[in-house]
């Protein structure tokens, strides 16, 4: 991890914290809404581990916080976009990167991301509402759900609800790019925009 991307999760963990303690609550408590465990919000209070998107939506609501204060995300605002013009963004760019491929108009349900995770790399276990669709389309992807692990590899798919608790571990000396698709509101489309926010924080091209 860079210097660039220390200063980052650092920042992110003092937003963290000194929300949460405003808020009177306690490491558990937090973590027990965002569906995580509180050894692993410890670390991110402290910079020590880059949120996914999916915990990052969860840790804003729990501590009643606009999605934009932890991360700066694409707006989702044309329904076609194009390979070339798409922003790889994320807190630790050389753990994973994110290009949205989504977009939002009224009714909308699924949100989608392609997901690039570098070699190595683990996810937290998270639980949280909805469902969600992983496909593989380049390398392998070990997904542990429940308990159970599978690996996945290119070209495969795995369709499961996000209420089981799961994480991922790219297990491979490659990068693996996963199409990610779920019906949590990871976006945070429609919410008014908040002055405060840390604009551009995480936005790489």
């Amino acid at each position: 991890m860079d210097t660039d991307h220390t200063t980052v999760l650092h920042r992110l963990g003092a937003t963290l914290r000194k929300k949460r303690k405003a808020l009177g609550l306690t490491l558990v408590e937090v973590a027990n809404s965002a569906g995580l465990s509180a050894g692993f919000l410890s670390q991110a209070e402290r910079g020590l581990v880059a949120p996914s998107l999916s915990s990052l939506r969860g840790l804003a609501r729990a501590l009643e916080l606009p999605l934009s204060w932890l991360l700066s995300q694409p707006e989702g605002t044309d329904q076609l976009t194009r390979q070339s013009e798409r922003v790889l963004y994320g807190p630790d760019p050389s753990a994973f990167r994110y290009e949205r491929i989504s977009a939002r108009f009224p009714g909308h349900v699924l949100n989608g991301v392609l997901i690039h995770e570098s070699p190595g790399h683990r996810s937290e276990p998270i639980r949280h509402e909805g469902e969600e669709l992983f496909f593989i389309l380049q390398g392998e992807l070990t997904v542990e759900i429940a308990g159970r692990e599978q690996v996945l590899k290119a070209g495969d798919s795995l369709h499961f609800p996000s209420s089981a608790l799961h994480s991922t571990w790219n297990h491979t000396d490659g990068e693996t790019v996963i199409l990610h698709v779920c019906t949590m509101d990871v976006f945070e489309d429609g919410a008014p925009p908040d002055t405060q926010q840390l604009s551009g924080l995480w936005g790489t091209k």
